[in-house]
């Protein structure tokens, strides 16, 4: 992996914020990965648009803006037709398949999708962890960071009372993206 920029993107309440410092946290500090993370909401605060972006790289990050992500991950239908364009050539994506339809893509696109939403709300009783999952079945897909550094990063970032139900809930996504 030389840079692997990243584009999370949903809408407030969804935890796309909170998964890309994690996503960031798992790299930098315990994949020892060069990451950056930026952040860009709407005037709501929950429902609002919410885009997020974060930078991998084994050399030093100069800018951290990225114009043409390798990977969009969309969690509503908005942030989706609002970024889809942007994706490069070869690109991934990975949408909550229960939030967004995808009628067509570019060719060289690579599509993963899951049901992270519905799954949240009726195995684990907490649609907030809809983003754990999420976030496992992307470490899966695309090994960019390790289980582990993301496990540790999710243990320094939720609070402890949540802790063993947000690791179910990425472990779930990594069992999905098998």
């Amino acid at each position: 992996m030389k840079k692997v920029e990243i584009r999370l993107t949903g809408v407030g309440g969804q935890g796309v914020v909170l998964s890309s410092v994690i996503l960031g946290r798992a790299a930098s500090v315990y994949d020892k990965i060069n990451a950056v993370q930026t952040e860009t909401y709407g005037s709501d605060m929950r429902g609002g648009d919410v885009c997020t972006e974060v930078i991998i790289a084994e050399e030093r990050i100069i800018y951290p803006i990225i114009n043409n992500p390798d990977i969009l991950v969309a969690l509503s239908q908005k942030a989706y037709d609002d970024n889809f364009n942007d994706l490069k050539a070869e690109g991934i994506i990975i949408t909550d398949s229960d939030l967004v339809n995808v009628s067509s893509l570019k060719k060289g696109i690579i599509y993963y999708h899951g049901s992270f939403n519905k799954i949240a709300i009726e195995e684990l009783k907490k649609k907030a962890v809809a983003n754990m999952a999420m976030l496992g079945f992307f470490q899966e897909k695309t090994k960019i960071v390790s289980l582990d550094a993301l496990e540790k990063a999710i243990a320094d970032l939720v609070p402890s009372k949540t802790l063993d139900l947000n690791l179910k809930a990425l472990q779930i996504g990594v069992n999905i993206g098998k």
